[in-house]
């Protein structure tokens, strides 16, 4: 995998977390789309693959539980390295396969912020969490660089950090 493909995925989720919001579909199409850009052939990230990441944005559903980048990266390793419908029995346990290298993007995070948790990151970069079901909250975590550029970095990170893992690997 070239440094170019990691830094396209890199620059969209930086954008399209300031653009479109939502964390871990920012994390799902980033990749998506990058992998379309350099020629990377995969059918990972579907359309289905990606709306399943809908309800995970802002710690999922807005509660500032595990951070929505996080999972976003999680879905697209476990597409390349999860357990199949057909063989839901698993008697090989390939979904610890999956575990695995889950636990190896947990631990970036873990690493690089303290902690895997969309509030604890908030009270990293900017000090506090937010209710982002509050629109006072909703509104002072704007203010605070939530969508400038605190956020945008995590899904920027969140990228890197599965795209390596997916290299390590040899997923790609």
């Amino acid at each position: 995998m070239t440094n170019n493909l990691i830094k396209d995925a890199e620059n969209l989720a930086y954008k399209y977390e300031q653009t479109y919001k939502g964390c871990s579909q920012v994390v799902l199409g980033a990749i998506r789309e990058a992998f379309e850009n350099h020629n990377v052939h995969t059918k990972k990230i579907t359309d289905s693959v990606f709306k399943a990441g809908t309800g995970l944005a802002g710690g999922i559903g807005l509660k500032g539980q595990s951070c929505g980048a996080l999972t976003g990266g999680v879905m697209v390793l476990s597409s390349f390295l999860g357990r199949e419908y057909d063989n839901f029995e698993d008697p090989e346990k390939v979904r610890f396969d999956s575990f695995r290298i889950a636990k190896k993007l947990v631990n970036k995070f873990e690493e690089e912020y303290g902690s895997s948790k969309c509030y604890d990151i908030h009270e990293e970069l900017m000090g506090k969490h937010f209710n982002l079901w509050d629109d006072d909250e909703y509104e002072a975590f704007d203010e605070a660089g939530g969508h400038d550029d605190k956020c945008p970095s995590v899904c920027k990170n969140a990228v890197r950090w599965t795209l390596e893992i997916l290299e390590e690997e040899n997923l790609l």
